[in-house]
């Protein structure tokens, strides 16, 4: 498989890619939706709300912990998660910029 060439994209391009990149499976959705609506929540908790196993959700919290969206804290043998207010809010500005630049085009394209 050849290279990304990430290196080649301005780091706000790099940004709004990961930030893209987690949110494209309906379970990290799911996750990002209970996290909002609890404000913290325990790895245990959101596998009992989740359809799926509880290696499966882990690795949705990696994935969105990588991308910076949330955080975790471990408290004794459990690890508490909430968003990221600081990444979260650069998350929501990267996506309004990019959505924001596109100017109809009258009706034509091409």
């Amino acid at each position: 498989m050849g290279a990304t060439k990430a290196e080649e994209f301005s780091v706000k391009d790099n940004r709004v890619a990961r930030y893209a990149r987690a949110l494209a499976h309906p379970a990290r959705v799911a996750i990002l939706k209970l996290l909002i609506s609890r404000q913290t929540c325990i790895c245990g908790d959101i596998v009992d709300e989740m359809p799926l196993s509880q290696s499966t959700v882990s690795q949705h919290l990696k994935e969105l912990k990588a991308a910076g969206l949330i955080k975790g804290d471990i408290e004794g043998a459990k690890v508490c998660y909430c968003i990221d207010e600081v990444e979260w809010n650069n998350a929501k500005n990267y996506m309004i910029d990019l959505f924001s630049a596109y100017k109809a085009a009258d009706g034509k394209c091409c």
